[in-house]
């Protein structure tokens, strides 16, 4: 390795977090970060001092000129990375960078990887059954069990995230998309366990009323891109027995095999077939 080459490319996304990402660039400076790893800050439209603040330090700083979301602040990162490696990293002081090293030499082993928040990390109360709900709602999707799929800390191969980069959000469900995205694509994925601190400086502005009702309608987006069968046969089961059920009871009962019973059948078997013609579209989706 040259001497000024980089190990990995730390993306930290930023909006209106000047305060935070203040104390997390002391942390990393104290460490000795800057050295071994490139820093690239995504100023998200920010109307504060986050660009200047983090402008003081050895990192590059990108600026969108609007606020366009986590996700697509990331992908402008990760565009913007030369390493082989690209590592997520939120502003706002939870994650302590200590936990860096440890991400690099994870990924020499795996595909992606998730710093998993422990039992007594902070955590906003009023969010636990909603991320309760959106856990149970993806394992079901999936078919397996999920790491921690929304956490803001993790690590990939930039060759790898770059090709499937055109699926990912802008809003913040990046995270949680790119957990099932490696999971329903066989990636490696491995976990280890990191303490979460409260935030510094403003209030999350995620909402779990508004942003929570998007994270569910993205699971099933993310199904329906790499398994649309998984909605679309049980669906069809579903609709097909309920139609045989209703004719036959309309027959034993009325003397003849209920039109609504064969409309039911109908939908099922069309569901069905748009089921397959959705699982190949999907494959030519998911080829960039």
């Amino acid at each position: 390795m040259e001497k000024d080459q980089k190990v990995a490319s730390i993306v930290i996304p930023a909006y209106n977090e000047a305060e935070g990402i203040a104390g997390l660039f002391e942390a990393i400076s104290k460490l000795n970060l800057f050295d071994k790893y490139e820093f690239i800050v995504v100023d998200d439209g920010s109307t504060d001092q986050t660009a200047s603040v983090a402008g003081k330090y050895p990192a590059i700083v990108i600026r969108h000129s609007v606020n366009k979301g986590y996700g697509a602040s990331l992908k402008t990162g990760v565009r913007r990375a030369t390493t082989p490696l690209v590592i997520t990293l939120d502003s706002d002081g939870q994650h302590d960078p200590a936990y860096i090293d440890t991400i690099v030499e994870m990924l020499d082993e795996y595909d992606m990887v998730i710093g998993e928040r422990s039992a007594t990390s902070f955590q906003v109360k009023s969010r636990k059954s909603g991320k309760w709900l959106i856990r149970k709602t993806g394992e079901m999707l999936v078919g397996q069990k999920l790491p921690d799929y929304n956490s803001g800390l993790r690590g990939f191969h930039r060759e790898q995230i770059y090709n499937i980069l055109h699926l990912m959000p802008n809003g913040f469900s990046f995270s949680t998309t790119s957990t099932l995205a490696y999971l329903k694509e066989g990636y490696n994925i491995g976990t280890f366990p990191i303490q979460v601190v409260e935030r510094v400086g403003r209030a999350s502005s995620v909402k779990f009323v508004r942003d929570g009702s998007k994270t569910f309608l993205l699971l099933f987006r993310i199904i329906m891109l790499f398994n649309p069968l998984k909605v679309f046969f049980p669906a069809s089961v579903f609709f097909t027995l309920a139609g045989i059920a209703w004719g036959v009871n309309g027959y034993l009962f009325f003397g003849r095999f209920s039109n609504s019973g064969i409309v039911l059948i109908t939908l099922g078997i069309s569901m069905f077939f748009f089921g397959l013609l959705a699982d190949q579209i999907s494959l030519l989706n998911r080829k960039k």
